[in-house]
């Protein structure tokens, strides 16, 4: 039901109607045509024209197709990864998270200049957050190189965001020490906070999934978080 193909289809009356019911799935169970009409400030030929667009011959079938649907959905079990990413974006829709970022936040408005640094998929990681936040109007600068000769560096007022998911790569560790002999201010996104760049850093975010090494010990830890948490910041300074 609600396929993509069926979606397509779809004007833009038939899109506020979709919006409508996948938002109030429990509810629609209980509504008459013409109070979901009336709801939806459309007209019940126009919620009857939109339930033969979903191969339903009348709003009674629609509603049935619309309970078998919700009850396929609560018994089907998300597969791991996906139940993984979910657990962690429940977490982050929440008042605690948005305190979470205050601190970086406030530094990154108040930076001259803001480095993200990183190795390995973190490193292209790092790449695109720098690019990210330029996008959104925050100059940035990616460091793929942790063996820089960072000594040579004099900016103030600089802000360093590594990313690992480890938190115990040892170049980058000396690449950050480096940095805070620099007095810049270290942001982290890791996925333990007890690992040893958290330790370091002055500011940790740690999304705490289950690590996973594949192929030969290669990272195979799913990276979502990471882009989630580096766009949020950009979207608030």
């Amino acid at each position: 039901m609600f396929s993509y193909e069926e979606i397509q289809r779809y004007n833009e009356t038939d899109i506020q109607i979709y919006k409508y019911i996948v938002s109030n799935f429990d509810k629609i169970q209980y509504m008459t045509i013409r109070e979901l009409a009336k709801e939806i400030q459309v007209s019940t030929s126009t919620v009857l024209r939109f339930c033969n667009k979903n191969n339903c011959g009348g709003y009674a079938e629609f509603k049935d197709a619309l309970k078998k649907e919700i009850t396929l959905q609560k018994n089907c079990q998300p597969m791991e990864d996906l139940q993984e990413l979910s657990d962690f974006f429940a977490r982050a829709n929440s008042s605690a998270f948005e305190e979470k970022l205050l601190f970086a936040v406030d530094v990154l408005r108040k930076a001259d200049l803001i480095i993200f640094t990183g190795m390995g998929s973190s490193g292209a990681l790092a790449n695109y957050g720098a690019r990210y936040f330029s996008n959104m109007g925050h100059f940035a600068v990616g460091m793929e190189d942790v063996l820089y000769p960072i000594e040579s560096f004099h900016w103030k007022n600089t802000v360093v965001i590594a990313l690992s998911e480890s938190g115990e790569t040892e170049r980058l560790m000396e690449a950050i020490n480096q940095f805070k002999q620099k007095k810049c201010c270290v942001l982290s996104i890791t996925n333990s906070p007890r690992s040893t760049l958290a330790k370091l850093s002055d500011w940790n975010f740690s999304y705490n999934l289950n690590t996973k090494r594949m192929n030969g010990g290669y990272n195979g830890t799913t990276q979502v978080p990471v882009i989630f948490v580096i766009e949020a910041l950009a979207k608030r300074i």
